[in-house]
């Protein structure tokens, strides 16, 4: 339906043209030429006692008088000059409302609808607009070998982005290069894709960084240890939440350039960059045909959602993007995620999505394996977003489909969570990544998810040989029911799919009768017995550890007009000012994506974008004295863009800046001489480490608590090994560091519409503490914060839950497949299990009731048919133990399960 799609979570989005999907443009405003040149912001001359109002626009409005409509936005986007806005490319959104949109702009363009959402349209607008091709090819690609294993492994990642994948064996034969070394040992998955991340390997060009944490052939050996397999992510570009999306700020300066566009500065520095990657892997023999765990490699990344922006440059930058690649011979598939188009002998066209079982055409030639490479477990948080989930039950439901639909591999984005420490997160984007994933930003199991997928992996590699080896043919079942079935002599795996929404049914298949709950599939490994079915977890905060810590400040200096170096006739751009080194500049008056105001050293306010509305107006009253005023602003980004087209000529900063109230009107000075400072004095002098604090001096904690202060304490490590946290409590926004390493972002009064912040803890890696005595600094941006309401916490899942349906299979350990015949090994009972971390038991149950109860972990509603002394019954049975089977027949339940205990 090409007007209108409905989407997994029940929004009915209006589809458009591809180059028309949801983003904004801007335009830059050049500035004002009829200004007054003599005057100065720090020498504005007023009467005594005057009070008025300042005004200031921050960066990027997009002004159009053929439209007749202003969108602002923070970063303007200097696109196509041939592209106008004309009355039809008006579109409205999700809510309503009208906005421009131009082909320079298709992917995000810096206005944040870049949604998993929004990603999904442009799933099902490609499977409407690239229907499958199909065709006879005598080329076999060498793909991957091994089907599916059980129980992930966690790896400490850092900083290194990381998903990891179930792959499927390619089901066609002479498969040379493949790797022989897979084996099923119990674990899930042994397939990690990871990113390469030039910024952070090349910050200062010609200075590379592969130290330490930074070291990618050490990570990538590391995968090996554990026998398993790469999937390697070039770049250049990588998007992935990440600042710049992974291109370092010093392209921008070279003098002609245009990111990923037929631009022979970009192509210069681009196959610099990839050549000395492949070089380095190479030389490390890590690509699979030297005997490497590099199985499946990936150059440029969906770049077709911004392709047309380019026009013909667009289409021979991809071509020479693609030769590039294959150009190095490295012996392993290339994919560019999402791109029909390019080199397709060569090529594996791929999807990212959530359920690419539908909305992939599938391969653009048969013998080309099908591929998901981003399976999204969750959806990435900004600043000011409430808490989202993506159900385990809807994750296995489209992985089982997407196999049963003779898919190959799919690739879980993210299955561990992780942190963006420093200034690693892209504009808005939260400190904490994907802490929704299967293992969270602790590296913690967050189930249901966690185990629920384990079991599907388990049910899946049961299948494996008929999946391999068989012939797949589809029998429908009734209305919105199917069976998918792969048989061959002596084997028969069958996926049967009730795809309604609402109600269960019970279908006959082979004989048998099988119930399926709505919206689900059941895998049935003999086509006989189902093991698994999609249908059929929280988080906990220690009390503090440590509370009432021994703090000391320092304000950090405003500086004046006079006192500032830098001076230019109007303000300067702010991504280039500070050239990503900083979040920071002092102005005479400016903003970026917030900004901090002070009118003759007196604090004047706050104010800020979000990730949709990045552009903001901050309109504060002021007072003014006789004589010279001083107007100082301290602008800030949060974050460079990640997406779009014409990264390069992104821009944030200075609008205008308006004096009103004035006897004679308003006053714009905007144009006037500006004094400009990058960065922090405190920053300079590296406060925020053990020598750096020495430089400056600092006082007792006091009940003034001005804004822009630095506050230091030191805290000793909690015992044991649990993850550790700092928890922000009454703080603002600004930075953390411990021992002098920064642990990201914070901003806790940016509340999401719930009225609590996004995120409250930040994770302390164990790695980065001291046994005592460790240095903890905080920059805080606003003023009235209570530093000693900080508490250094640990982190656990000390509440799990479990729940179970009637008719729901046997766990699925009760099934194997030895001597390649499916038997029986269990007991046959349907259980709900309750499992401990290591070295805890069961110390209390919360909740325990059945018939339907409803909600979610720690907030269940008491089902239909519960019974007064069921949670007496489940604790004498559970108490003092680690790990419990609670067999349903035992307790005569109706339809479903569930328990909620807290360990210990």
């Amino acid at each position: 339906m090409r007007d209108g799609k409905l989407l997994s979570n029940g929004m009915k989005m209006d589809l458009v043209p591809t180059h028309q999907l949801m983003n904004k443009c801007g335009k830059t405003r050049e500035g004002d030429n009829d200004t007054n040149d003599s005057f100065h912001p720090s020498r504005l001359v007023l009467k005594e006692g005057s009070s008025l109002n300042f005004k200031i626009l921050e960066g990027g409005d997009v002004a159009s008088s053929n439209v007749g409509i202003v969108s602002r936005q923070f970063e303007g986007s200097i696109s196509d000059p041939s592209v106008g806005l004309q009355r039809d490319h008006l579109k409205r959104d999700v809510m309503g409302k009208m906005y421009p949109v131009r082909p320079a702009d298709i992917k995000d363009g810096g206005n944040g609808y870049d949604t998993h959402e929004c990603r999904e349209s442009r799933d099902n607008l490609e499977a409407m607009e690239n229907p499958k091709i199909t065709g006879n090819s005598s080329r076999v690609f060498d793909v991957l070998s091994g089907l599916v294993s059980i129980s992930g492994v966690g790896l400490d990642q850092q900083k290194r982005r990381v998903s990891v994948s179930i792959a499927e064996a390619s089901k066609k034969k002479n498969v040379a290069s493949a790797p022989q070394s897979v084996t099923y040992d119990g674990r899930s998955l042994i397939v990690n894709e990871t990113y390469v991340f030039w910024n952070i390997h090349e910050p200062v060009e010609g200075q590379f960084n592969f130290e330490g944490q930074y070291d990618l052939v050490k990570f990538i050996r590391l995968i090996k240890e554990h026998d398993m397999h790469v999937i390697i992510r070039l770049g250049p570009f990588i998007q992935a939440e990440w600042n710049n999306g992974g291109l370092p700020y010093w392209l921008r300066e070279i003098p002609g350039i245009i990111f990923r566009s037929d631009n022979a500065p970009f192509k210069a520095q681009m196959q610099k960059w990839i050549t000395k990657i492949i070089d380095m892997l190479r030389s490390s023999k890590l690509f699979a045909r030297e005997g490497g765990p590099i199985i499946l490699a990936q150059i440029e990344n969906e770049y077709n959602t911004i392709q047309l922006a380019y026009k013909e440059l667009g289409n021979s930058y991809i071509q020479w993007a693609a030769n590039l690649a294959i150009s190095f011979d490295v012996g392993v598939p290339w994919v560019m995620c999402k791109q029909y188009d390019v080199l397709i002998q060569w090529y594996i066209n791929t999807c990212n999505g959530r359920h690419c079982g539908d909305t992939f055409p599938g391969p653009n030639r048969p013998y080309k394996p099908s591929l998901w490479t981003e399976n999204w477990t969750a959806q990435f948080r900004v600043f000011g977003d409430p808490p989202s989930q993506r159900a385990a039950e809807d994750i296995a439901f489209a992985v089982s489909r997407f196999f049963s639909k003779n898919g190959t591999l799919t690739n879980y984005y993210m299955y561990h969570g992780g942190t963006n420490f420093g200034r690693t997160a892209a504009h808005f984007v939260t400190t904490r990544y994907y802490d929704e994933a299967p293992l969270d930003e602790y590296g913690l199991q967050r189930e249901p998810k966690w185990g629920h997928l384990k079991d599907m992996h388990r049910a899946l590699n049961l299948c494996k040989k008929p999946l391999l080896n068989g012939v797949s043919r589809v029998e429908k079942l009734g209305i919105d029911v199917e069976a998918r079935i792969f048989e061959g002599p002596g084997m028969c795996a069958a996926f049967l799919a009730n795809n309604a929404s609402i109600l269960p049914i019970t279908v006959k298949f082979m004989g048998n009768d099988i119930y399926l709950p709505a919206k689900s599939i059941s895998i049935l490994p003999d086509c006989k017995t189902v093991v698994f079915n999609s249908q059929s977890e929280f988080r906990t905060i220690t009390d503090f550890t440590q509370k009432e810590l021994s703090w000391e400040t320092y304000k950090e200096v405003q500086p004046t007009f006079d006192k500032l170096q830098l001076k230019s006739r109007i303000p300067l751009e702010l991504f280039s000012l500070n050239k990503d080194t900083t979040d920071y500049a002092w102005y005479s008056t400016s903003l970026g994506h917030a900004l901090v105001g002070f009118v003759n050293g007196k604090y004047v306010g706050t104010a800020h974008g979000n990730h949709v509305e990045k552009s903001f107006v901050f309109e504060k009253p002021i007072e003014l004295r006789a004589g010279v005023n001083h107007i100082t602003l301290l602008a800030m980004t949060v974050g460079f863009p990640d997406s779009g087209a014409y990264m390069e000529k992104r821009f944030a900063g200075p609008r205008s800046v308006e004096i009103l109230g004035l006897n004679t009107g308003t006053l714009d000075i905007t144009s006037n001489e500006w004094g400009h400072q990058a960065g922090l004095d405190g920053e300079k002098v590296r406060i925020y480490t053990q020598g750096g604090s020495h430089r400056v001096d600092w006082n007792k904690l006091k009940k003034n608590r001005p804004a822009i202060s630095w506050y230091k304490a030191y805290f000793d490590p909690p015992k044991g090994t649990e993850p550790v946290a700092v928890r922000m409590n009454n703080m603002g926004k600004g930075m953390i560091w411990v021992n002098g390493k920064s642990i990201g972002r914070h901003w806790m009064s940016f509340l999401s519409p719930l009225g609590q912040p996004t995120q409250s803890e930040y994770h302390i890696p164990r790695s980065y503490m001291k046994p005592s005595d460790n240095f903890l600094v905080i920059l805080e941006e606003e003023e009235g914060v209570r530093p000693e309401d900080i508490e250094i916490v640990t982190v656990n899942r000390d509440t799990i839950c479990s729940y179970v349906q009637e008719n729901a299979p046997p766990p699925v350990n009760n099934w194997e497949v030895k001597a390649n015949k499916f038997r029986f090994v269990g007991d046959g009972k349907t259980v709900s299990q309750l499992k401990c971390p290591k070295k805890k038991k069961i110390v209390a149950v919360e909740f325990a009731s059945f018939g339907n109860p409803i909600g979610s972990c720690s907030s269940f509603i008491p089902g239909n048919c519960s019974s007064s002394i069921s949670k007496k019954v489940v604790e004498k049975r559970c108490l003092g133990r680690g790990h419990v089977k609670y067999l349903l027949i035992e307790l005569s339940l109706m339809t479903r399960n569930l328990i909620l205990v807290t360990i210990h």
